[in-house]
């Protein structure tokens, strides 16, 4: 495994993260694996030495966190690993069940610690940002958690580099900790974020986790189109993946992509994955993994360094998109 840190932290991250938004309640999402299906994909992470876990408290409405904490617990040593989890996505019907209020973050913070199973949350980021909710109020409620010692390092994931801008400047102004980390839509399909985020978060020094790094299996091969529902079980519920590629290009850098696969002898993943972790700003794309093979191709990537005109021919089909990813309903997690 290959490590570096979280942006200008001094944490120490491996250069793969396991999403696991794919493990916890099946009732959920069809595709979501249960605690003893998960299992395995904990163990082989493990032993190849990935220790960043990122899992948010509205995956499985908190059995993912559960499945999480115990599978880690069960396997891992506590001081190694590298916790993160999300806040913000309503997790009932409630008013007060979702945002960034003061309220919310704090009772969701402490929620999600006894559902991890640990007594400080590693890396706890908002899920997005809440326009309803002062800024003020949101940053202070974190700093309040990092101070009482149940989060040790904050994040943010999928909003404009503006208002990320902004939180980082506001924290500063008032002696609050800040953000040490962005999660952001970014593959080889869609890469609006290198306009101004990853620039943003090269000079503040934030570290970056792509989500979505295989845009949601259309840069494995394994569906032919955002549209093609027979493909794989997450494919037949996946509504949010045509909602993320509609761009009439996209056909081409899918194609391109396959082309250097090709030539390489390897499989598409393994490519999308070695062009993203070479990307400058990048720390760790957050993979997803419900067969060996996805892990394991994962893995692989690490020791695949394209070649320059490779590169380019990934990139050259590119064209903008409209953004995509920054807001979106509940049931539109990733």
């Amino acid at each position: 495994m290959k490590y570096t840190t979280l942006g200008r932290t001094g944490l120490v991250v491996s250069r793969l993260a396991l999403g696991c938004m794919s493990y916890g309640d099946p009732a959920w999402r069809p595709w979501v694996l249960p605690k003893e299906g998960a299992r395995p994909f904990f163990r082989r992470a493990l032993e190849a030495g990935i220790n960043l876990f990122d899992t948010a408290d509205m995956y499985s409405l908190g059995v993912s966190e559960e499945i999480t904490g115990r599978l880690l617990a069960e396997m891992g040593r506590r001081e190694e690993l590298v916790i993160a989890t999300k806040v913000h996505f309503p997790m009932g019907a409630g008013p007060n069940m979702g945002g960034l209020s003061r309220k919310h973050v704090v009772q969701a913070c402490e929620a999600s610690l006894k559902r991890l199973g640990i007594e400080t949350i590693d890396l706890y980021q908002i899920h997005r940002f809440d326009p309803s909710t002062p800024l003020a109020e949101t940053l202070e409620a974190l700093d309040l958690l990092v101070r009482q010692g149940k989060v040790r390092y904050l994040g943010a994931s999928s909003g404009e580099a503006w208002r990320f801008q902004k939180a980082l400047a506001a924290a500063s102004l008032r002696g609050l900790a800040r953000f040490d980390s962005m999660q952001g839509h970014y593959n080889v399909l869609y890469r609006e974020e290198e306009r101004e985020m990853l620039p943003l978060c090269l000079e503040e020094g934030a570290g970056f986790l792509p989500w979505s790094p295989l845009a949601r299996g259309l840069l494995a091969g394994t569906r032919a189109t955002p549209a093609d529902r027979e493909a794989t079980p997450r494919a037949a519920s996946d509504d949010y993946a045509r909602q993320l590629y509609d761009h009439p290009a996209d056909a081409d850098v899918l194609e391109a992509t396959r082309s250097v696969a090709a030539a390489r002898g390897v499989p598409m993943a393994r490519v999308a994955l070695a062009w993203l972790l070479a990307r400058p700003g990048v720390t760790a794309p957050i993979v997803g993994a419900t067969k060996p093979a996805h892990l394991d191709e994962a893995l692989a990537a690490l020791d695949l360094t394209l070649t320059a005109e490779e590169a380019a021919a990934l990139e050259a089909p590119y064209r903008p998109h409209a953004v995509r990813g920054f807001a979106g309903p509940a049931t539109a997690a990733r």
